[in-house]
């Protein structure tokens, strides 16, 4: 288990915990591995019912780890990330999101993949992929379309818009607005009254609820493949370095 990845668990409630406060909660391939591992676990386990992920202080995540991400082997088989976007799209049981903060690229993905979504008042919400020079992922090109419709998913994917929480809410994108000080009990409070339903019940519930999985991994792969491409493209290269070099990105 990666140090920056914490499971605390509660009863019949895992809660998994992203800890970077540091790089504001961005996501490294180690992390990635150590969440996959943990959902794993989780699908596979007949005590635990219900599985949180939430972040540390006052960031969901700002995402990947580009630096990270520029030193990964891009011919890697099955690498950390997609482990993970694979383990928490086919987790057969409930998945619950307490987004505390910014969610930014994957942090927004992520819930597309999630059955219940609360956020702080203070959340916000945004994919900039483009901006990186990359394309969406976790097969958020099909489903982000699907939950907030094309006009917005275009307008976030796209246009980079950014969206608050009362905003996310009212697009049907999160399930439920706390106040900041609130979202942790309260999701707690749910997530323990989800983990006490009867558990064939849940499963099936959810299985008839995401019956489209099979377009779901298939768009994931074809955004996968282009993504790695990306990651080796001179657009890319320039994104990096113009972060190192503290200065917009050219493209000409």
């Amino acid at each position: 288990m990666s140090e920056s990845i914490t499971l605390n668990t509660v009863g019949r409630v895992t809660t998994l915990t992203i800890s970077r406060p540091a790089k504001r909660n961005a996501i490294t391939q180690a992390m990635y591995g150590a969440m996959a591992a943990a959902l794993n676990d989780y699908a596979q386990s007949d005590d635990i019912r219900a599985f949180v992920i939430t972040g540390s202080e006052d960031y969901f995540t700002a995402g990947n780890d580009l630096q990270d991400f520029s030193m990964a082997n891009p011919n890697e088989e099955n690498p950390p990330v997609e482990q993970f976007l694979t383990a928490i799209s086919t987790c057969p049981k409930p998945v619950i999101a307490a987004v505390n903060g910014p969610a930014i690229g994957v942090g927004l993905t992520m819930l597309l993949h999630c059955d219940l979504v609360f956020a702080s008042e203070s959340a916000t919400f945004n994919a900039p992929f483009v901006k990186l020079a990359l394309v969406p992922e976790a097969a958020s090109s099909l489903l982000l379309s699907a939950s907030v419709g094309m006009a917005v998913a275009n307008d976030i994917l796209l246009a980079g818009r950014v969206l608050t929480a009362q905003e996310a809410h009212g697009y049907g994108l999160i399930s439920r607005v706390f106040e900041d000080c609130d979202l942790a009990e309260e999701a707690g409070k749910i997530a323990a009254h989800v983990a006490d339903a009867a558990p064939q019940s849940m499963r099936l519930s959810k299985s008839l609820i995401r019956h489209r999985q099979d377009q779901v991994a298939t768009q994931m792969q074809r955004e996968s493949e282009i993504f790695v491409a990306q990651l080796k493209s001179p657009e890319f290269a320039e994104v990096v370095s113009a972060m190192m070099q503290k200065r917009a990105p050219k493209f000409s």
